[in-house]
C-alpha cells in the first residue's frame, strides 16, 4: 500500500546542533592541522552541504553528526543536517539489510525491498534542491542519487559499515543505488564493493575528544557514577559498550569474564549500550543477552533507558580495569576509539576496523574467541604496569589518527575535488 501524503510532512526533518568552534582542538590536535583545515575551506566559504541519515540518535553515524556538523559551519560551510521519515516496516527492512551487507544469509524478501524502494522514493520527493554537496550516509537512504541527482551538484556516499563479505543476493540489489555516486568513503579498502564507477575514498572515522562521552573524567568522578550504577568500585571491572547487536557478541563477553571469574571471583562485568530508533530488533537482542546473564548480580546490563548518558559511558571506560569490544562483525568500531582514548588496557575482536586501532601487544589485544578474550583479561588484571602502558601507547595512536579535526581535513578534501570536477 502507498504512504499517503498525511505522513510526508514528517520527512527529512532538520535535526539542531550546538555550536562548536575548531580553535578549540589546537590543543589537543596541534595547529598545524588547525591551520591545515581553514585552509582547504576558504574556497569553500558558502558551499551549501546537508548531511541525510537513518537517526538522529543512537550508534556512531548520529555521534560523528552532532560535531562535524558544526565543525563545517565554524569553517565557513553552510551545513545541515536532515533525517529521512521511515516507519517499523522500514526499519524492520534496513535492520535485515544492515546484517545481510554484513554477511548475514538471509536476504530481503520482494516486499521488504519495496519498501525499501518506496521509502527512498518518497524521502528523495522532500529533499529540497540545490546543494553542493549531498552526504548520504548508508544503506538506508541510499537510493537518492539515482532517484534525484539533479537536487545537488555534488553527492557524497559514505558506507559505515562492513561490505567486505556481504550476502551477495543483497548487495547486488542495492549495487545500482551505489555504484554511480560521484565519491563514496569507506572505512578500509576491504570494505569496497566491486563496481563502484565513482571515485572511491577510504576514510576512518574519528571522536570528538571534547564531548562529555570523551573528556577527560576524574578517577574520584568516575567511580562515583560507576558507583550509583551498583558497581563495587574496589573491585575489578570489565566492560563493554556497544548495541546490543548479536555482530558485537555481548554472549560471549559473559562467557569470558566466567572465565574470568574462575580465577578471579571478584571480577564484575559492565555491559553498557544505547538503543537507536533504527534498530527494531535491538530489543530483543538486549533481553536475550539478560537471559544469559542468568540473574548473575556482579553482571551489570545497562543502557539509556536506565538514564546512562554520555557521562556514564565515560565513566564506566574510564573506571575499567579492561575495556572490551570482543565484536565478530565490526565496521570501525567507534566505542573502540573512545575507550583507547582513556588510555585503558583494551581488548578487542580481529575484526573490521579494530585492527586499524589496534596493534596486537602494544596499544591493545586482539582476540577471536571469548577464551583468548579471558586470556587476556587476566594478563592485564595480574600486571597493572601492562595496562597502563596498553592505554598510554593507545591514545597517542588515537591522538594522532582517530580524532574529529582529521575527519574535517578529509572531507574538505573530498569536497574541494568535488567543486573542481
Amino acid at each position: 500500500m502507498r504512504l499517503t501524503y498525511r505522513y510526508r510532512a514528517r520527512v527529512l526533518q532538520p535535526v539542531s546542533v550546538a555550536s562548536k568552534t575548531l580553535a578549540d582542538y589546537t590543543h589537543i590536535c596541534g595547529r598545524d592541522l588547525i591551520d591545515e583545515i581553514r585552509e582547504l575551506a576558504e574556497p569553500l566559504k558558502g558551499s551549501r552541504v546537508v548531511h541525510v541519515s537513518a537517526t538522529a540518535f543512537g550508534g556512531g553515524v548520529s555521534e560523528i553528526l552532532y560535531t562535524l556538523v558544526p565543525l563545517m559551519r565554524d569553517v565557513g560551510l553552510e551545513c545541515e543536517w536532515q533525517v529521512i521519515y521511515g516507519r517499523e516496516e522500514f526499519f524492520n527492512a534496513t535492520k535485515l539489510m544492515h546484517n545481510a551487507l554484513q554477511g548475514a544469509p538471509q536476504d530481503l524478501d520482494g516486499d521488504q525491498w519495496e519498501t525499501w524502494r518506496r521509502y527512498n522514493e518518497m524521502n528523495a520527493r522532500e529533499l529540497s534542491s540545490g546543494w553542493d554537496v549531498c552526504l548520504v550516509h548508508d544503506p538506508q537512504p541510499a537510493g537518492l542519487y539515482r532517484l534525484v541527482p539533479g537536487k545537488a551538484r555534488g553527492w557524497v556516499w559514505r558506507c559505515h559499515i562492513d561490505l567486505s563479505t556481504p550476502n551477495p543476493d543483497t548487495i547486488a540489489q542495492l549495487m545500482p543505488y551505489i555504484e554511480d555516486y560521484p565519491q563514496s568513503l569507506f572505512h578500509m579498502q576491504e570494505y569496497v564493493p566491486p563496481g563502484m564507477s565513482g571515485h572511491v575514498n577510504v576514510v576512518p572515522p574519528a571522536i570528538d575528544p571534547l564531548t562529555p562521552k570523551n573528556m577527560a573524567l576524574s578517577p574520584e568522578d568516575a567511580a562515583y557514577v560507576c558507583g550509583q550504577f551498583g558497581i563495587d568500585v574496589d573491585r575489578p571491572l570489565m566492560c563493554q559498550v556497544s548495541r546490543f547487536d548479536p555482530w558485537k557478541d555481548p554472549l560471549g563477553v559473559i562467557d569470558a569474564y566466567r572465565i574470568v571469574k574462575e580465577q578471579v571471583p571478584t571480577v564484575q562485568l559492565a555491559l553498557v549500550g544505547s538503543m537507536a530508533s533504527d534498530d527494531p530488533e535491538g530489543w530483543d537482542f538486549f533481553n536475550a543477552t539478560i537471559a544469559h546473564a542468568d540473574g548473575d548480580p556482579d553482571i551489570h546490563i545497562l543502557n539509556n533507558f536506565n538514564n546512562v548518558g554520555s557521562i556514564e559511558v565515560n565513566a564506566f571506560q574510564s573506571h575499567s580495569d579492561v575495556v572490551i569490544q570482543k565484536s565478530t562483525r565490526e565496521g570501525f568500531g567507534l566505542t573502540v576509539t573512545e575507550a583507547i582514548w582513556k588510555a585503558r588496557p583494551f581488548i578487542g575482536g580481529d575484526v573490521g576496523g579494530i585492527p586499524l586501532q589496534v596493534e596486537d601487544g602494544v596499544t591493545g589485544f586482539l582476540v577471536s574467541s571469548s577464551e583468548q578474550c579471558a586470556a587476556r583479561t587476566l594478563e592485564v588484571l595480574a600486571d597493572p604496569a601492562l595496562g597502563k602502558a596498553l592505554g598510554r601507547r593507545g591514545k597517542e595512536h588515537v591522538r594522532a589518527h582517530f580524532l574529529t579535526p582529521r575527519y574535517l581535513r578529509d572531507y574538505l578534501r573530498i569536497f574541494t575535488e568535488l567543486r573542481e570536477s
